[in-house]
């Protein structure tokens, strides 16, 4: 098991007039491997959830563990933890601060007291990792576009060889290329690697096309957790807090309210045709 929440609880401006209650009682595990997308809308606790899990933020109450650990606990080893758990902001200038591309990279393993020649190599990898060429590495990370920018910064974190890797809306503001480039190439590193791979999005198509599994937040508590096909389930309930289901979803409900046999839980495009293909199929036969 790689990390469990235990009645996780923070309030922003705590003590305060202006007081808010951020997270309310938040009771989770995230076992290795997984790839799970956390949905919301904005004030919903999602940004502020994911930095509890590599202590930018400490819980007002409640346990955090890793590997059986209280990274809360004395004698807890927290700058060893943000080696394992690798959180990527929504803004990568946030995280972006060297003279070129390559250093950035070469940041967090050079920090981990790493020789050299293995603080190169790891920095060469994760460049290649998010499709990062030689020909951007001498270049002013703030020089290089949006998309590079993100892959910049994604690569800065992947660098540190993290157990977990947090991507806080890392396609927004992407084209539709841009997005799916980057989004294969993290299913596809997390499929070779087996990291966990907690990925914060408002596109219910990512999450849907990505994700083993879904936790939906709302009001600082969590409101659904299971599989897209299960969460997607209750498109009433999303659409009561702001949400949606993707549209493709829409579609597939539409045609069984018109007649076709098809499975309306149909959350990416390919289930989609695959079912109409086999309704379309039943009815002709």
């Amino acid at each position: 098991m790689s990390m469990v929440l235990e009645h996780v609880n923070y309030v922003y401006e705590a003590d305060t007039p202006l007081a808010q209650k951020a997270l309310n009682d938040i009771c989770l595990e995230i076992p290795d491997g997984q790839f799970i997308g956390i949905i919301g809308h904005t004030g919903s606790g999602k940004s502020t959830l994911v930095q509890h899990l590599n202590g930018l933020i400490k819980a007002e109450s409640g346990h955090i563990y890793f590997d059986g650990e209280d990274i809360d606990g004395p004698g807890f080893d927290r700058r060893g933890l943000r080696s394992k758990v690798g959180l990527v902001f929504q803004y990568p200038e946030h995280q972006l601060f060297e003279i070129d591309v390559f250093s950035d990279v070469c940041f967090g393993p050079k920090n981990l007291g790493l020789p050299k020649e293995e603080v190169e190599t790891r920095a060469r990898e994760a460049l290649a990792q998010v499709g990062i060429g030689e020909e951007l590495y001498s270049m002013s990370p703030f020089e290089i576009s949006g998309g590079q920018k993100r892959r910049a910064a994604i690569a800065g974190v992947l660098a540190m060889k993290p157990r977990v890797l947090i991507l806080d809306e890392p396609t927004a503001g992407l084209d539709p290329r841009g997005r799916d480039e980057i989004l294969n190439q993290i299913r596809e590193l997390q499929r070779k690697t087996g990291m966990t791979v907690l990925l914060v999005s408002h596109s219910m198509e990512d999450v849907a096309e990505y994700v083993d599994r879904i936790i939906v937040m709302n009001r600082g508590s969590v409101m659904l957790d299971g599989t897209p096909r299960e969460v997607f389930r209750h498109d009433k309930e999303l659409e009561e807090v702001g949400l949606a289901v993707p549209q493709v979803t829409y579609i597939m409900h539409r045609l069984r309210e018109k007649g076709l046999e098809v499975d309306a839980d149909a959350t990416t495009v390919r289930e989609a045709v695959q079912e109409i293909k086999k309704a379309l199929k039943e009815q002709e036969g």
